[in-house]
């Protein structure tokens, strides 16, 4: 974009020069002059430090961080260079070093910045009451920085940058690029100062736009969602439920409760780690991921308390139920409940299900599997080991039975 002076009814270019032309440096002029005129590209903010990098592990600095009117923290992240260098992936690198920052701690930030800036008798009491001033919400720890946003402030952004800011603002990462381009007039550097992503008049119908695409992703996400319930031991249960009704059965079954036995009875599970761990090493933000009420604690023999994992979908669960037919546990697959084919023989009805489990009932009453099919399998001359010597499970020994029964 060019800008022009008018004289005598003319346009006449002013000519674009770069901060590095202008010998205007980067921290010691441009971030100075925007951290005094925060207003200029960040309307309704309050800037509560400056190079701020107080995090262990990292020398990275925040160029300017702020706080909104609806107690936000606001990353800002300069760059006089023409393309921007890259600069969203660091700010998003410093926008999760803050998100947990507690208003106790911006209080101190900023009584620190303050001072530093000349204020020395500012202390965290003032710092409390200018943010909470500040602001246009009740702050307390509940409300504050419920979110962190970025802006990026360059003369110029490349082509790979602009469409990555997109991408995100598109799954509500709130970034704004600002345009800030130094021109030279007499002996002035006049700059001109662009909010290009979102644009400032498209912006309300992005925000909407967003919001729509967002709730649309969401409904999306509803619709493939998993909602198999299985029978086991008479209840219908979903696949977190069915998980630890299948762990406490097995713990229920061991004659001596130990975390050595009933880990081993799983240990066919590939995650079998993760199934069943320690009541105390549930780390104080992981007890959503287990069953952690004491109503479904396991107690072993040596008073040890353990729980069991509550995170299942579809790439887990079949397999604990793989290993639950070891046990000889009938889990019925709702969704895949339909009879594919059966046998019936003096009033004992086989049936094999889409998901091949295998039912038996007498005189329509079902009755438990197993022992009826070792017996059958007798009479039959069907061995209820494999050929490596294993104790097949009541499907692999209704199948066999069923293949000869049926031809």
């Amino acid at each position: 974009m060019t800008i022009y002076t008018f004289e005598e009814n003319n346009l006449k270019p002013i000519k674009s020069t770069t901060f590095v032309e202008a010998e205007i440096l980067e921290r010691s002029h441009l971030q100075q002059a925007i951290k005094n005129n925060i207003s200029v590209i960040a309307p309704d903010c309050l800037v509560i430090a400056e190079e701020y990098s107080d995090w262990d592990g990292s020398r990275k600095r925040i160029d300017l961080l702020a706080i909104d009117r609806s107690g936000n923290l606001v990353v800002i992240e300069l760059k006089r260079t023409e393309t921007g260098d890259h600069m969203e992936l660091q700010a998003l690198r410093y926008a999760s070093m803050v998100s947990t920052m507690t208003l106790d701690l911006a209080a101190d930030i900023y009584c620190k910045f303050k001072q530093i800036n000349g204020d020395l008798t500012f202390d965290k009491e003032n710092a409390l009451l200018e943010i909470s001033n500040f602001v246009d919400v009740e702050l307390d720890e509940s409300t504050f920085g419920d979110d962190v946003k970025i802006i990026l402030v360059s003369p110029n952004f490349s082509k790979e940058l602009t469409t990555s800011v997109m991408w995100l603002n598109e799954r509500n990462i709130d970034i704004k690029c600002v345009r800030i381009q130094p021109y030279s007039y007499s002996d002035s550097i006049l700059i001109d100062v662009q909010q290009i992503i979102p644009l400032p008049e498209a912006e309300d119908y992005q925000i909407k736009a967003q919001k729509k695409t967002e709730e649309r992703r969401e409904a999306k996400t509803i619709s493939q969602k998993d909602y198999s319930k299985f029978l086991f031991n008479g209840e219908v249960l979903n696949k977190r439920n069915l998980a630890y009704e299948i762990v406490k059965a097995r713990y229920q079954e061991l004659n001596e409760k130990s975390y050595k036995n009933l880990y081993s009875d799983f240990s066919q599970y590939e995650h079998v780690d993760g199934l069943i761990i320690k009541y105390e090493e549930v780390l104080e933000n992981k007890k959503d991921r287990y069953f952690y009420e004491d109503s479904k604690v396991l107690i072993m023999d040596n008073g040890d308390r353990y729980v069991v994992s509550n995170q299942w979908g579809k790439g887990n669960i079949y397999k604990l139920i793989e290993v639950a037919n070891n046990f000889n546990y009938e889990i019925i697959d709702q969704s895949k409940s339909s009879v594919i084919r059966s046998y019936e023989l003096d009033g004992y009805l086989i049936e094999q299900l889409e998901d091949t489990s295998i039912l038996v009932s007498k005189n329509e009453e079902p009755i438990k599997a197993y022992p009826y099919l070792v017996k059958l399998g007798i009479e039959h001359g069907i061995s209820a080991t494999n050929k490596f010597g294993n104790k097949k499970n009541t499907r692999q020994l209704g199948k066999d039975i069923l293949d000869k029964l049926l031809g």
